[in-house]
Order: C-alpha cells, then sequence, then structure tokens
C-alpha cells in the first residue's frame, strides 16, 4: 500500500536542509507529521519522524540550562524573531499556539496545563518565527521564566478570553504582574529603546475565542477600557478562521525586512530571504551575508517590486532597503 505524500509533504520536508537548531528541526518534523496522511501505510514513516522527535527532544533536555526558584529556562533563539505568548489560566495560550504553528503544545480544559516556557516555530511566507508558550499569569503567580524571557523577546502576544465576564480585570493582572517585573506593553508600532529597565515591548493583545463574544460586546468594552494600550485583535482557534491575518501582524510588530540576495547572472534565492531591522542599509546586508563583505563592498545593484526606479540600479552602501528588495553585491 503506497503511502502517497501531498506535494506539501516535501516542501516542508526541503526546510530541515537550512534548521539551524534542534528545536527548529523538531517544529519541522511535527509539521510533517501533521501532513502525513494517516493510515495503515504511512505508520513505518510516523514512527520513524516520532523516533527522530524523541531523540532531538532528549538533546534539548541535555543541553537545556533549567533552574528553579530564582532561576529561568533559556530558550535557543531561532528564526526571524522571538515572540512570547503569555495571558491568564485558560484564556487558550495553547490552542491559538496550535493554530499558528501547527504544533502540538499540550492543551487542556484546566488551569496551568503549560508548566514551563516551551518554544514553537509559526511560518510565515518564506520565513519562520519564533512563539514561546509561557506558563499562565495570575494575580499572585508569575513564573520566573516567564518574566526573563520577555525581557530578552522581540516582542510579546497576550492572549485574553474576549468570551469571559474576568477579562479586563485579567488583563489588569497581567499588566501589573510584567510591571512588577519592569516589563511595559506598548502598542506593536511603538517605539522601543535600549534593553535596559523599563523593558517596553511591543504587544498585541488577543481577544481569544471571539466566536463566543458573536455581537463583540465584550471586545468593545475592552477597547473602551484600554484605550491607550496595545491593539486588540479578535480571533478564534475553533470554527476554521484562518490564521494568516493574525501571522501578518505579528510579522509587523517584530519591525523587520526580508531581503533576497542574488549573484550576477543568476535568479535571487526566494526561499531563504535574510531579515533584517527595519531601516536596515546595503552595508547592513553586505555584513549579514559575510562579516567581511561590509569593508570590501564597492556597491550594490537593487531590485524593488514596489518602484520602478530600481530593476537592477546601481546603490551605495548607505541605500536603505524595503521589505523584499533584491540586492546584488559587488565587492
Amino acid at each position: 500500500m503506497a503511502t502517497n505524500l501531498p506535494p506539501q509533504y516535501f516542501e516542508v520536508e526541503k526546510k530541515l536542509k537550512t534548521a539551524k537548531s534542534a528545536q527548529e528541526k523538531i517544529e519541522i518534523y511535527e509539521e510533517l507529521m501533521s501532513i502525513i496522511p494517516k493510515h495503515k501505510a504511512s505508520e513505518k514513516l510516523q514512527a520513524q519522524l516520532k523516533t527522530k522527535i524523541s531523540q532531538l527532544k532528549s538533546s534539548l533536555d541535555k543541553k537545556s540550562v533549567t533552574a528553579r526558584h530564582g532561576s529561568s529556562t533559556i530558550i535557543e533563539r531561532s528564526g526571524a524573531g522571538q515572540v512570547v505568548v503569555v495571558g491568564p489560566p485558560n484564556s487558550g495560550k495553547s490552542s491559538l499556539i496550535r493554530s499558528l504553528t501547527g504544533a502540538s503544545p499540550e492543551v487542556g480544559d484546566y488551569p496551568f496545563t503549560t508548566k514551563i516556557p516551551a518554544p514553537f516555530m509559526m511560518k510565515f511566507e518564506n520565513i519562520r518565527i519564533q512563539l514561546i508558550d509561557t506558563p499562565p499569569v495570575s494575580a499572585d503567580f508569575l513564573e520566573t521564566g516567564l518574566a526573563e524571557a520577555a525581557k530578552i523577546s522581540d516582542g510579546l502576544v497576550v492572549v485574553l478570553d474576549a468570551a469571559s465576564p474576568d477579562a479586563a480585570s485579567d488583563l489588569e493582572n497581567v499588566t501589573l504582574k510584567l510591571g512588577e517585573k519592569k516589563i511595559e506593553l506598548i502598542p506593536a508600532d511603538g517605539e522601543v529603546p535600549a534593553l535596559v529597565p523599563p523593558f517596553r515591548k511591543r504587544t498585541i493583545i488577543i481577544a481569544h475565542k471571539s466566536d463566543l463574544d458573536p455581537g463583540g460586546e465584550r471586545l468593545a468594552e475592552l477597547r473602551t477600557l484600554f484605550q491607550s494600550g496595545p491593539e486588540f485583535v479578535p480571533f478564534s482557534s475553533a470554527g476554521g478562521e484562518s490564521a494568516d491575518p493574525l501571522k501578518r501582524r505579528i510579522f509587523l510588530m517584530l519591525d523587520i525586512i526580508r531581503v533576497y540576495s542574488k549573484a550576477p547572472g543568476k535568479k535571487a534565492d526566494r526561499d531563504e530571504p535574510f531579515t533584517l531591522k527595519r531601516g536596515s542599509t546595503v552595508q547592513d546586508m553586505a555584513r549579514a551575508v559575510h562579516k567581511d563583505f561590509s569593508q570590501s563592498l564597492k556597491y550594490a545593484r537593487l531590485w524593488r517590486e514596489s518602484s520602478s526606479t530600481y530593476q537592477g540600479s546601481m546603490v551605495n552602501r548607505d541605500q536603505v532597503l524595503d521589505d523584499q528588495d533584491t540586492v546584488e553585491l559587488h565587492l
């Protein structure tokens, strides 16, 4: 009996060649597991993938630096950015992460299902963004590892149960507990200073389980009560709602651009872009390709899809780049 793997399986499998960490490989294997047709012919392949996942997780356990009571769990950064997902008990954080990543974090209808911070990879178009699932935040509890992860993250996603009558107080508790650790929630397009206290973190607030608030009354109430803070975005992990718009919001919050490199006379590799902070220049791009290139760079040629001006035009090293620019470096 043939396994009959769909084309999507082989596209995802290609990512293994460029995976940079054990955690990223785990996420790819879990994505492959979700794609494989579930029948007798695929049982051997499923078993092989499960073994690989188990081996990788075992290697991570040996390498992880974990301590209790005052220390934190150090999670290796991976992908184009690191976003920490926080929220009160039973807000649906793990369900949301499953919708965004296709992975399988532990999900339960009881509080504190998630015990320690755990990383997952979210695919957005041609890049991957790391999401960190965390233990819930309550009025009297904030896990130390969560606070440490939030401080070094590139942004936060706060998940609330939009249908809960306690949503407003839950958000206040999250804000206050993070504030005690000098972590401040700001809008997704807010200005982020140097990494010193207070740690101002770009944030999106997900009004989760929005299908249980069909009229949007509780969402409207939340927006009225917290007008000056981060944006509220309604979403439901149930009912088949597309997660693509939410993925784009998270990508935009990171304030990064994707830049493609090409060699003279060849096509650009658009499957593996370089990710740079918005405002980066051609010289920054050269440094990302190789640390010595920024010094030996003479000029570059630039292609920009949204502009007729830049279609192979010669530019200097100070040229500011846009998302999805293609750059040909000349040394």
